[in-house]
C-alpha cells in the first residue's frame, strides 16, 4: 500500500473513532491497533526512499550511458574522416563525409543527452509530487494532532480523565 495512503488510512481512522464520554474531543482506540499501522507506516517509508534512490541511481546510469555511446559515435566518426582522407583520389569527397558524420554523431549526441534530460526531468518530477504530497498529508496529520491535543488541554485538568490518544 502506498504510504500516503496509509496516512490516509490512520487519519480516517482517527476521525471515526468512537468519542470519550462526556467529552467531544476526546476519543478511544485501541493502542496496539494504532502502533502496529504506524510501523507498517514505517516500514513502508524506507522502501519509497530507496525506491527514489535507485530512480538516481539509474538516472546517473543512463546519463553516462549516453555519454559513452555520443563519445563512441563521435570517435566512430573522426577514425572514419581519418580514414576517408587518407585516400587520395577521394580527399574532397572524404573531408565532406566526414564533416558529415561527425555532425550526424554530435546530434545524435545531443538528441541522446536531451532524451537523458527529459528522462531524468520526468522521474525527480514524479518524485517531487510524491514527496510533496506526503509532506502535505504529514503536516495535516500532525495540525489535527496539534489541533485536538490543544482542544484537550482547555478541558479542564482531570487525572481521571483518559488520554485522547
Amino acid at each position: 500500500m502506498d504510504p500516503l495512503d496509509r496516512i490516509d488510512e490512520l487519519i480516517e481512522l482517527v476521525q471515526d473513532a468512537r468519542s470519550v464520554p462526556m467529552s467531544r474531543t476526546n476519543f478511544m482506540f485501541d493502542r496496539g491497533e494504532m502502533i502496529e499501522r504506524l510501523e507498517e507506516l514505517r516500514a513502508e517509508l524506507p522502501s519509497e526512499l530507496r525506491k527514489a534512490a535507485a530512480v538516481l541511481d539509474e538516472r546517473d546510469r543512463i546519463v553516462e550511458a549516453g555519454r559513452r555511446e555520443a563519445d563512441r559515435i563521435v570517435s566512430e566518426g573522426e577514425a572514419e574522416h581519418a580514414r576517408l582522407v587518407s585516400v587520395n583520389e577521394i580527399t574532397v569527397s572524404a573531408e565532406h563525409e566526414g564533416a558529415r558524420i561527425i555532425a550526424e554523431a554530435r546530434g545524435e549526441a545531443q538528441r541522446l543527452r536531451e532524451e537523458v534530460d527529459d528522462y531524468v526531468d520526468t522521474a525527480l518530477a514524479n518524485f517531487e509530487q510524491f514527496l510533496t504530497r506526503a509532506l502535505a498529508s504529514i503536516e495535516r496529520g500532525r495540525d489535527k494532532m496539534h489541533a485536538l491535543r490543544e482542544i484537550g488541554t482547555f478541558q479542564g485538568e482531570d487525572a481521571e480523565r483518559p488520554l485522547p490518544f
